[in-house]
C-alpha cells in the first residue's frame, strides 16, 4: 500500500488544515446544488452562517398561546380517535401506522410519512413536536422529521447543541432559508411552532403574487415572510413554479420517533389575486365590491322602518360606495325635513336629541367634504347652525 505525505501550504499541512476545517464544519462540501444568479450559497452550504442561539419563551407562557381558537380545525387533539383524520401518505386508503402514546402522535420509524385526509391551502398552522429524550446520532441523524405544506418543508430536527448545515436546521425552510434564530428547547421537551403560509399565485404561467411563509418557534421569529419559490427538496435547488391550490399536511418519517401534539389550523381568506379581498383589488373588482356593499347597505336601510333618521344615515352611507341619483334624492328630502323639524324645537327640546343631531351633523359634513353632496348642501348648514347655537361644537 502506498503511503502519502501531507502536502504543506505556507507552513500548514493540508491534512491539518482539512481537519481544522472539518471540526467547525456543519455540512459537506460539493454536496448540494451550487450557487446561481439569485442564491449566493450552495444548497446545504457548510459555509452559510449559523443562526444565533436565542432562549425560548417559557413553556408556561406558550401553553396559553397554543390553545386552538374557536374557528380552528383540530387535526390532532391527543386521542386515538384523532388518528381517523390521518392516513398513510403513500397509501391514502390505508390507516397510518403511527401510534398515539401518552396523548402524542408518535412516528413509527420506517412506517412512512403520515398525512391528513383533509386538504387546505393558505393557513395559520400550529404544531408542537418533541425529539426523543434519548439523544442518538448527530447532525441530520438526530430527531429528524418535517412539516410539509403543498410540498414546502419546514424542518423538524433536534437542533439543540447539534450543529448541521444552516438551511437544514429546525424551522428552516428546508434547503432554502435558515431560521433567523435557534430557539429550541432540549430534546424531550416540546417545541411550539406557529406557521403562516401563503402560496404563490400564478395566472397564465406568470407569478402575479409571490408566496410567503412566516414561522415562530417557541415564541421567537424564525422565518420572516420568507418567499416561497416552489416545492423544497434535498440537495437540489427549488424549481420556481406554482403549487397546488390545496393539499394535505404531511409529517415526515425520517427514522426517528418524533412526537407531535396539539395540531390545528385556520384557513386564511383568499388574496385579491385569487379572487378574494385581501390586498389591493383591480379596478373592475373594486367597482364590483363597492356596488355590492352599496346594495347591502341600502337593503339594511329599508329595515329601519319608522326610524327615518337611521334610514337616512344608512342611505347616505351607501353613497360613499356607489353614486345613485334616486338614493341621493331620498337622502336630500329626508335631511331637509329633519333640519326643518329641528328648527321648530326649543333649546330645551333639542337637548335630549344632542347625540342624534351631532351624529347627523358629522355625517353631512363627511358627505360634503368628499363631494357626495354639494358643499352648500342646505340641511348641512342648518344642522351646523343648531349645533353651534347649542354650544355642542365646543370641546370640553
Amino acid at each position: 500500500m502506498k503511503s502519502f505525505r501531507a502536502i504543506s501550504f505556507v507552513g500548514v499541512s493540508l491534512s491539518s488544515a482539512v481537519a481544522a476545517f472539518a471540526a467547525g464544519s456543519t455540512g459537506h462540501a460539493f454536496y448540494g446544488d451550487p450557487p446561481d444568479d439569485c442564491h449566493p450559497w450552495c444548497v446545504h452550504d457548510q459555509n452559510r452562517p449559523q443562526p444565533r442561539v436565542v432562549a425560548p419563551l417559557p413553556a408556561s407562557e406558550m401553553e396559553t398561546k397554543a390553545k386552538a381558537p374557536a374557528d380552528a380545525v383540530i387535526l390532532f387533539g391527543g386521542t386515538e380517535a384523532c388518528l381517523s383524520k390521518w392516513c398513510s401518505d403513500k397509501k391514502p386508503n390505508e390507516p397510518t401506522k403511527w401510534i398515539v402514546k401518552d396523548g402524542n402522535m408518535e412516528c413509527v420509524p420506517k412506517s412512512g410519512y403520515v398525512r391528513t385526509k383533509e386538504e387546505f391551502g393558505d393557513c395559520q398552522l400550529h404544531v408542537e413536536w418533541a425529539a426523543p429524550s434519548k439523544v442518538e446520532g448527530d447532525g441530520q441523524g438526530r430527531g429528524n422529521s418535517g412539516i410539509f405544506l403543498l410540498g414546502v418543508e419546514i424542518q423538524v430536527l433536534d437542533s439543540y447543541k447539534n450543529p448541521t448545515y444552516a438551511d437544514g436546521m429546525a424551522c428552516s425552510m428546508y434547503g432554502v432559508n435558515p431560521p433567523l434564530a435557534n430557539a429550541l428547547r432540549p430534546p424531550g421537551e416540546f417545541q411550539y411552532i406557529d406557521i403562516t403560509f401563503h402560496k404563490p399565485i400564478y395566472k397564465d404561467d406568470e407569478c402575479v403574487q409571490p408566496g410567503w411563509v412566516t414561522v415562530y418557534c417557541n415564541g421567537v421569529l424564525a422565518q420572516d415572510r420568507t418567499q416561497i419559490e416552489g416545492p423544497t427538496g434535498h440537495r437540489a435547488r427549488t424549481k420556481v413554479g406554482p403549487l397546488a391550490d390545496k393539499g394535505p399536511l404531511k409529517l415526515q418519517d425520517h427514522g426517528s420517533p418524533v412526537r407531535f401534539r396539539n395540531i390545528w389550523y385556520r384557513p386564511l381568506p383568499a388574496a385579491a389575486a385569487k379572487g378574494g379581498v385581501r390586498g389591493p383589488l383591480s379596478a373592475k373588482a373594486t367597482a364590483a365590491k363597492r356596488k355590492e356593499l352599496a346594495a347591502s347597505i341600502r337593503k339594511d336601510a329599508a329595515k329601519k322602518g319608522d326610524n327615518a333618521v337611521e334610514q337616512m344615515l344608512r342611505r347616505a352611507e351607501s353613497l360613499v360606495y356607489e353614486k345613485d341619483d334616486a338614493t341621493s334624492k331620498k337622502v336630500e328630502q329626508t335631511a331637509c325635513a329633519y333640519a326643518a323639524s329641528l328648527k321648530q324645537l326649543s333649546s330645551g327640546q333639542l337637548e335630549p336629541k344632542k347625540d342624534e343631531v351631532k351624529k347627523v351633523g358629522d355625517a353631512l359634513k363627511y358627505l360634503a367634504k368628499w363631494n357626495f353632496v354639494p358643499a352648500d348642501f342646505g340641511p348641512k348648514a342648518d344642522v351646523e347652525k343648531i349645533i353651534k347655537a347649542q354650544g355642542w361644537d365646543k370641546k370640553k
